[in-house]
């Protein structure tokens, strides 16, 4: 099933003003993507837990704030979805794992309360491959979300959930995280905005571990400005988490229309071979030359270690996912298989509480931390990543930001990639170096293949660099080829019926 591409939907911007200024109500927002949401959630399965009434609520009571004459915030009104590797106080966090199947977090994260105080209105937690382990949503322990430009094939990930909620209408705004490209790589499958913020930007206090130096929490939207808007709202230092940025963040809404006159961008040469589908290549191309006519220089670079950067990450991502998930070990918290012994019953709660793919990222790093084995393994993986860093910094000093492709090809066929790990972790081979220097990248949508699927390309920039790399995303976009978007986003008409 194709998605009809002709449905538009209201950005977020454009609700969140029409809310403050009294011409919309929260309410009919809510009800309008609550009836979208019922109407394919059947097929999409975005969700692994919804609850209208308490978003109602939510909703009303932001029309109460408003008709008071309170200043709701920034997003006042928009509804917005939250992987559910983000902890939600009083609503289920389960990292789509039966481990944590029903497990309630007793606080909110930090973005989640930061998205609360300005004015958003929570309508799910969006299904995920499991403990952020995936490129497909195909790992979730709840079933795999499909993509709702075509249902036959699926989202990414691991932010599938997120992403095909924004793609589908359900919501204008998504959170996902990033350990390796799980924002990225489905916002290129879907169409969308997607990205990763700097590391220490957004708080990670709420997000449930997977691999504590790589993880990000980021926005997926319709648009430029719309990921702007809430990357401004959950960015900043916070105290309680102890990666993050003392430093000031920077407000990227402010700078959208800078332009690139004069910007200097790279043009990754080792990531514009062998690997990357012809169509893919020739949009990344074609982003290219509406930077030059913009007014950017435009140059190829190398990057020479990059190659190194998958076999890298998938050395330290289980090595540090082995580390975090050690946690569930029946006693604490979670699922709980008893047995006649401690040691049996940590052993018969993982085989059941785990799924295949993160057993064997758990195996694989536990191989690589243990006595031996920890420097030839895990040793060598973090000089090399020094290494990367150090290209990527040297890159840094001749040009402005980077262009990539997001993602080797489009979205697969689901089932098409499952059973051969290789090939799914393949598919992160443009997104993962940006994870392994902490630097801020993201996925634009520009152009489509000859299937009718989106395809992504990638900016990235050095730290704190996402005013100008967000000043490059809205020049692609205003360039970017008709239907290159799951529906085009338009601007909200006041009191129109039509939401």
């Amino acid at each position: 099933m194709t998605h009809d591409g002709a449905t538009t939907y209201p950005t977020a911007t454009a609700i969140a003003e029409a809310v403050a200024g009294g011409t919309l109500s929260a309410s009919a927002v809510l009800d309008a993507h609550l009836a979208r949401t019922a109407a394919s959630e059947g097929t999409i399965h975005a969700f692994n837990h919804t609850d209208d009434d308490a978003a109602r609520q939510r909703a009303n009571e932001i029309d109460a704030r408003v008709s008071a004459g309170e200043d709701v915030g920034p997003l006042a009104g928009v509804p917005i979805v939250i992987k559910d590797n983000i902890c939600t106080k009083g609503v289920p966090t389960t990292c789509s794992s039966r481990m944590l199947d029903g497990w309630i977090p007793p606080y909110d994260a930090t973005v989640v309360r930061k998205l609360a105080a300005a004015g958003a209105v929570t309508v799910g937690k969006a299904n995920m491959d499991e403990f952020a382990m995936g490129s497909s949503t195909e790992n979730s322990a709840f079933g795999p979300t499909l993509n709702p430009r075509d249902t036959t094939r699926v989202p990414g990930g691991s932010s599938g959930g997120s992403a095909a909620s924004v793609a589908a209408g359900f919501a204008p705004v998504a959170l996902g995280s990033d350990t390796g490209g799980s924002i990225r790589q489905p916002a290129a499958f879907c169409g969308l905005v997607g990205v990763k913020p700097t590391y220490g930007l957004v708080s990670r206090l709420g997000l449930i571990a997977f691999g504590s130096s790589l993880d990000q929490i980021g926005p997926l939207t319709h648009t430029v400005a719309d990921a702007a808007l809430v990357l401004d709202v959950i960015s900043g230092h916070d105290s309680g988490d102890s990666t993050s940025l003392p430093t000031p963040a920077p407000r990227v809404s402010a700078h959208l229309d800078d332009g690139v006159a004069g910007l200097r961008v790279g043009l990754v040469r080792e990531l514009m071979g062998d690997g990357i589908a012809p169509e893919v290549l020739a949009s990344v191309n074609q982003a290219a030359e509406a930077l030059v006519a913009a007014g950017a220089i435009v140059e190829e670079v190398s990057l020479p270690t990059i190659d190194y950067s998958l076999s890298a990450y998938y050395i330290i991502a289980p090595a540090e996912a082995s580390s975090n998930l050690s946690r569930y070990d029946g006693v604490r918290y979670g699922l709980r298989v008893d047995a006649p012994t401690t040691g049996e019953m940590m052993e018969r709660t993982r085989t059941q509480g785990f799924g295949d793919e993160v057993k064997r990222r758990i195996m694989l790093g536990t191989y690589a931390l243990s006595a031996g084995y920890y420097d030839a393994f895990y040793g060598t993986a973090q000089r090399v990543r020094a290494v990367i860093r150090g290209d990527f910094d040297a890159v840094y000093n001749n040009v402005d930001v980077l262009l990539t492709p997001t993602t080797p090809t489009t979205a697969f066929k689901l089932a098409e990639k499952v059973s051969d790990p290789m090939a799914m972790y393949m598919n992160d081979i443009c997104t993962i170096a940006s994870n392994l220097v902490g630097q801020p990248s993201m996925s634009v949508p520009f152009g489509l293949d000859s299937d009718g699927l989106p395809i992504g390309v990638q900016l990235m920039a050095p730290t704190l660099g996402e005013t100008t790399m967000f000043a490059a995303a809205a020049v692609l976009e205003a360039a970017q080829p008709l239907g290159s978007q799951l529906g085009s986003p338009r601007t909200l008409v006041a009191n129109e019926g039509g939401l």
